[in-house]
Formats: structure tokens, sequence, C-alpha cells
């Protein structure tokens, strides 16, 4: 593996155009926020509306491939070839995948989620509110929202792009991620487009995402110091989130993200195992097993649920929101995951990128959605109240600070919070800067640091600027727009792994399968 990249350019036809598309969003967000607010709107409800069964359909099908994919001939070929050695190993590799991808996200939403969903589950559906049924429906929700089909729809493009990058010897680009269907001859013209375009969507998924957990710590310093969580707590966290993202990309790709992903797993087995033995054990196991087997028998009409037949609008707001979200960030978050799985079999990057995940996940679902159901359910907390008071990102606090103590458990929250943040943005902007940088030639070089900052800078202004003006509606909007483009790109890596699962010694440029 190289050590340093042949050159260190920005390539202006990638970087540019998704660059002048997120600076026209918040130029016209200032100048006309009317104009901006209904063109963001019929945007957001033509993806919603018309195309929501297309997210629906593609997560299934991706949860459906993966599973193939396990079981097919290609899950015996090593990324890399034969002779490949991993880059990591097994415990931090299972801790960057983790920490990179929806760990911000089951912080904010494990505990704040479900309260919604007991509140106002869907109407068509016939559900009381804050009853038994709620409950349950709340707890599946959650499984169905953060576990195999959120990590299946991350595995396909990792897969693909891993083993068109490393064994077909395509370029570094998204592009490559439907290398199999593509003859090489086009490659090149495709690539720049879909680089252009993709680097847009994942710059608004991220900001996304950069804003809720500006949101997320902005509420966790509220609930340790009392400073109010406002425009300029979110102005100073960003500040500082942005400059701890730095000095975690200038330490390299395998030293600021290893570390602190290292450190962030063990803060949540220490959350898990508190609250497992300070909150109510039975109730959350009871709920969590009861409700995973309804997530599993029910897991098709769960995921494809539309409300078309009722005009329910429960499922746009929710699932669909969730399916764009993590399409928006899936291409570029791949070509991360699929450099840090270098000399692993296939069927190895799929045990950790998507069943070892999703089980934490739902482990980490159980403890802390339990947790925060049965304070709501029992009364002895309002935590719906304090959400319509403070926010969705007040929940989380709330819960441990019922448990005894709270102080310290919301201090180590807080940093895994802060961490998750930081590792997250770290990753998504070094393969977003790695893209649009001319001469990375192999998975062990990386682009310059100004490069990574320039992308860090973007899309904490561009967060701040949303959550500043539009709050936690401004953060879906992003995400919805970012994940309608990567839809298609997305689509088409699921085709493009059903191509290659059946006879991969025709894709793979290396001699043979090793099966040892």
């Amino acid at each position: 593996m190289k050590a340093k990249s042949e050159s260190n350019r920005i390539k202006p036809i990638v970087f540019f155009p998704a660059f002048i598309l997120l600076l026209i969003s918040i130029v016209l967000s200032f100048i006309n926020y009317e104009s901006f607010l209904k063109v963001t709107t019929l945007a957001k409800d033509f993806m919603t509306i018309q195309c929501g069964w297309m997210f629906s359909l593609s997560g299934i099908i991706c949860l459906l491939v993966i599973i193939a994919a396990y079981f097919s001939p290609l899950a015996n070929v090593k990324i890399g070839g034969p002779e490949a050695q991993p880059l990591l190993k097994k415990p931090s590799w299972f801790a960057i995948t983790l920490c990179t991808t929806i760990a911000a996200g089951i912080l904010f939403w494990g505990t704040a989620e479900p309260i919604w969903h007991i509140a106002y589950p869907p109407e068509s559906l016939g559900i009381e509110p804050m009853s038994p049924a709620s409950a349950k429906f709340a707890m599946e929700t959650l499984f169905l929202h953060w576990t195999f089909i959120p990590y299946a729809i991350y595995t396909v493009p990792t897969i693909v792009f891993a083993f068109a990058y490393y064994n077909m010897k395509r370029t570094f680009s998204v592009g490559s991620e439907i290398a199999p269907i593509l003859k090489k001859d086009y490659q090149e013209k495709f690539n720049t487009i879909v680089d252009a375009v993709i680097l847009f969507a994942v710059a608004a998924a991220i900001s996304s995402s950069f804003g809720t957990s500006v949101m997320n710590m902005g509420g966790g310093i509220n609930a340790l110091f009392g400073i109010d969580n406002d425009k300029g707590l979110w102005i100073a966290i960003t500040l500082i989130g942005t400059a701890a993202f730095i000095i975690s990309s200038g330490t390299g790709l395998f030293k600021g993200i290893k570390i602190l992903s290292d450190l962030n797993v063990y803060l949540y087995y220490i959350i898990i195992a508190a609250i497992v033995l300070l909150g109510p054990t039975v109730y959350m196991f009871s709920l969590g097993t009861e409700a995973f087997g309804g997530f599993l028998s029910g897991i098709f009409s769960k995921a494809l649920f539309t409300g078309a037949a009722a005009s329910d609008t429960w499922a746009t707001g929710w699932t669909t929101f969730y399916w764009s979200n993590w399409m928006a960030w899936a291409p570029v978050t791949a070509v991360f995951l699929a450099r840090i799985s270098y000399g692993y079999r296939v069927k190895e990057v799929i045990t950790m990128n998507f069943l070892i995940p999703s089980i934490f996940s739902a482990v980490w679902m159980t403890v802390l959605g339990g947790t925060s159901i049965n304070l709501q359910m029992t009364g002895q907390m309002d935590i719906l109240g304090i959400m319509n008071e403070q926010g969705s990102a007040a929940a989380g606090y709330a819960v441990l600070g019922s448990l005894p103590l709270s102080g310290l458990l919301i201090g180590i929250y807080l940093i895994a919070v802060i961490i998750s943040f930081v590792t997250a943005t770290d990753s998504t902007t070094n393969a977003m800067a790695s893209i649009c940088t001319t001469g990375i030639t192999d998975g062990g070089q990386e682009a310059p640091l100004y490069i990574k900052v320039i992308w860090g800078v973007i899309v904490g202004s561009v967060a701040l600027i949303f959550i500043a003006t539009l709050g936690i509606d401004g953060i879906r909007m992003l995400s919805y727009l970012g994940g309608f483009p990567a839809l298609f790109l997305g689509i088409l890596s699921v085709i493009s792994l059903i191509h290659i699962m059946g006879k991969p010694e025709k894709f793979n440029t290396y001699t043979h399968i090793d099966k040892e």
C-alpha cells in the first residue's frame, strides 16, 4: 500500500457543482425564505408522496440481497485478493464501523423516537395513543428503523465498491459502486457525474446529522450546566466540534478515528450496563423480546407500509425520512467502509457491516428505548411534555437524569455523543475529500487535510444555518433532499451486487477465489 498520493489537487468538476448547489440553497434561504420553503417543500412532497414506495421497496430489497450474498460464491472472495492482509483488527473494525454509521442517530433518537410513536401512532392502524399496543408498536418501530434494513442499505454499496475498487481495479469513485453493470470505457465520464451529484446528496445528509448532533450536545450541556440550548450554544458547539474533527482528520485514517471509536464503544457498553443495572430491567427485556418477535414476523408489512390506502402521512414523516437519510449517507459512507474492509472476505464484511451492528443497535434500543417507554407509560416522567417544551434532544438526558448516578451517566453519554459526532464527520468528510481529489490510487492513501477541512466547514455551516432558521424541520428537509438522488444509485448498486454474486470470478482480476 502506498503511503502518499501522487497528487493533491481538487477535481473542480466534482467539487464545485456540489459546493455551488449548497451555496445556492443557503443564499436562497436568506434572500427569499418563502420561495426556498416552497421549492424544498414541493421537492420533499414529490419524493415522499410520489416516490416513497420506491424507498420502501429498496430497503427490503437491500435486506434480501445482502442475505443472499452471504450464501453466494461471492462470500468467499477476499477483498484485495488472496494475499491481501487486513488493515484493521476485528475489534477496531467493528468500533469504527459502528461509530461512523448510525451511532450518532441511536444516541439522539433511542429515547425520543419511541415516545413520539406512543403519543402519535399511525391513525390508519387504529392504535390508541398511550396504550400498551402503542408501546409495543413503538419498540417494533425502533427495530425497523435502526437495525437490519439501515445496515443492509449501507452494506450493499460497501461490498460492490470494495470488490470493484480492489478486485476489479476500477477507479476511486462513487461511480465504481455500479462498475459491474457498466462498461469500463464509459466509467470515467459516468464517475464524474455521479461523484458531483452524490457529493451534494451526502453533504446535505451529513449536514442533517451534524445538526442533530449539535442539538443533542446542546441538550447535554443544558442538563449538566443549565446553559440554554439555543442558537448561541449551537454556534459554540459547531465551532468547537469542527475544530475537534479537524484535529482527528489531521492524525490520519487509522489513528484519530480508530482511537476515538475504540474508546466510544466502551462508553456505549458502560451506558448499556448502567441502565440494565439501574433501570427497569425486566420490563425493557420483556418488551424488547415481545416487540422483536412482532418486528420479525411483520417486517415486510412494516417496512412496506406507506399509509396510502387511508391517506395516512405517518410513514412519510418517519420511515421514508429514515430510508432517505440512510440512502443519502450510504454511497459515500460505503467508500470509507470499503477501504477499511481490505483483506477480509465478503462474508466477513457482511458480518461486520450488517449483522453485528444490527444486533448491537437492537440491544441499545431495547435498553434505552425500553427505559424511556417505561418511564412514560408508568407516569414516572412525562418525557413527551419535556420534548414538547425543550425539543427531542432533551429526552435522553431526562431519562438518564431519572436514574441513580445521573450526573456521571449524563457526562458519559455526552462524551459518547461528542465522539460519535467527530468520528462520523471525520470518516464521511474523509471519503468526500478523497472522491474529489486526484491521485487516490489505493485504500491507504488520503486526501490532503485542507480538502477535508473545506468539507467540514461547509457541512458545519449548512447545518448551523438550517437548525438556526428551520430547527428540526430543517434537518429533516436536508435529509429528504439528500436522499432522492442517492436512491437511484442505490438501486443500481443492488443490481450490480446481484450481477456479481453468481459468478464473481468473471469480474475478479485475481486468478481464483480463495476458499481456504
